[in-house]
C-alpha cells in the first residue's frame, strides 16, 4: 500500500514536471526508473505469494489431520504435531515480518479459511481426546477392579457381609 502510494506519487511528480516548473517536496523517495517500480511491485507480489503459500500449507496440514480423524484412519499425531508447529511458526514469522499484507483482501480470506479448519480441526480432536479418555477410564477401572479382591473396597459393606 505505501510502495502504491510512493509509485502514484512519484508519477504523478514527474506528470507535473514534465507539464510546468513545479517544484519538488523535500523529502523525496529513491525511486529511480520505471524498471525499478515494476521489481518493487514484483517483490510485494512475491511476499503476498509466499504469505499466501504459507498458509495454504498450513491449511492443507490441517485439512489432513482433520480427514484422518473423522475416517478414523490411524493417525501419527506426533507427526502431525510437528508438522503444524513448523508451518505455524512460517506463518506466524512471514505475518509478522509482513504486516502490511495484513489488510490484503485475499490474505484475510484465506486467514479466515484456515481459521474456520483449525476450528473444526480442534472439535474432532477434541472429540477424539474424550473418546480416549472415556476408554482411558473404563481400562483403569477394569485393572482395579481385577487387582482388588476388595479388602479396601466399599463392596463387602455393599454386599452385606
Amino acid at each position: 500500500m505505501v510502495m502504491e502510494q510512493l509509485v502514484g506519487d512519484t508519477e504523478a511528480m514527474t506528470t507535473e514536471a514534465a507539464s510546468s516548473d513545479a517544484l519538488l517536496p523535500v523529502l523525496l523517495p529513491n525511486v529511480g526508473n520505471e524498471a525499478e517500480i515494476d521489481v518493487a511491485d514484483g517483490t510485494r507480489s512475491d511476499e503476498m505469494r509466499g504469505l499466501l503459500a504459507a498458509i495454504r500449507r498450513l491449511e492443507s496440514i490441517v485439512e489432513e489431520e482433520t480427514a484422518a480423524l473423522a475416517t478414523g484412519k490411524k493417525v501419527d499425531f506426533d507427526d502431525f504435531s510437528a508438522r503444524k508447529s513448523r508451518s505455524m511458526l512460517e506463518f506466524v514469522r512471514l505475518m509478522r515480518a509482513r504486516m502490511h499484507l495484513g489488510s490484503e483482501v485475499e490474505i484475510t480470506e484465506e486467514i479466515q479459511r484456515l481459521r474456520e479448519k483449525l476450528e473444526r480441526n480442534r472439535s474432532i480432536l477434541e472429540m477424539h481426546y474424550d473418546a480416549v479418555r472415556e476408554v482411558a477410564t473404563i481400562i483403569v477401572r477394569a485393572i482395579k477392579d481385577a487387582e482388588s479382591d476388595g479388602t479396601y473396597t466399599g463392596r463387602t459393606t455393599q454386599d452385606g457381609k
